[in-house]
């Protein structure tokens, strides 16, 4: 049997421990499982990763062959009924655009246009109020009309929103019935859900995309996959 050189020469070292007869086969497992099984947080990997809280991320069934963009549980679980939105409505009307978004006054030559800008270059008809939409409308009113000529909605909630939100009036039964058919995506930029919460629960209660855990880009890049086709 191999004797451990520990009580001689000591494992101070990794190196120390791998020369050791005894011990040197193990360390030479342990090593192995450490850096197959381990994943490093915010992965992007093919096939699966986690982010900073560490959950595992993967992709939903939508994703097309090649996508390197991954999803937590949550994302996953909260889209899921906006994809199959998405499906219905692109077969009853193709040719409805595939996204309206929806985005405070202040934000237009900013998040949104960043936002909007980014989508286009993915690839993603967007009904956009700076294009498609006089000045002054009501916000609801955006809604339904961006809705009526959109697969799904997107509800860029920034602090400029969160302040207009309650001068707006947005009733709840309005708001109720466009969450209720899961037409509606938040996507919070420069605030939290926390603060969404305050000013406006229903909209707070479908939960979205969030720039504070993906940049921007991939914010999205996760719209393009979920509304096209």
């Amino acid at each position: 049997m191999s004797r451990c050189t520990a009580p001689r020469q000591g494992h101070r070292s990794a190196s120390a421990r791998a020369n050791c007869p005894a011990c040197g086969s193990r360390f030479s497992s342990y090593r192995s499982y450490s850096t197959t099984s381990y994943s490093p947080a915010g992965g992007n990997g093919g096939g699966g990763g986690s982010n900073s809280s560490g959950l595992s991320r993967s992709k939903p069934r939508w994703s097309p062959a090649g996508s390197s963009v991954l999803y937590t549980p949550n994302e996953i679980r909260s889209l899921t009924p906006i994809r199959e939105t998405v499906e219905t409505r692109a077969a009853q009307q193709p040719d409805l655009r595939d996204v309206f978004l929806c985005h405070a006054w202040d934000d237009r030559q900013g998040a949104a246009k960043e936002l909007h800008d980014l989508l286009e270059a993915a690839g993603v008809k967007v009904w956009f109020s700076e294009k498609d939409l006089g000045l002054g409308v009501p916000m609801m009113r955006a809604i339904d009309k961006g809705l009526a000529n959109s697969r799904i909605g997107l509800v860029l909630v920034t602090p400029a929103l969160l302040n207009r939100l309650p001068k707006e009036g947005v009733a709840d039964k309005e708001l109720s019935a466009l969450l209720a058919g899961n037409q509606l995506v938040p996507i919070v930029h420069n605030t939290t859900y926390e603060e969404l919460r305050n000013v406006s629960p229903l909209l707070a209660s479908r939960s979205g995309l969030d720039t504070g855990e993906d940049t921007m880009a991939v914010v999205a890049s996760k719209i393009a996959e979920l509304a096209t086709l």
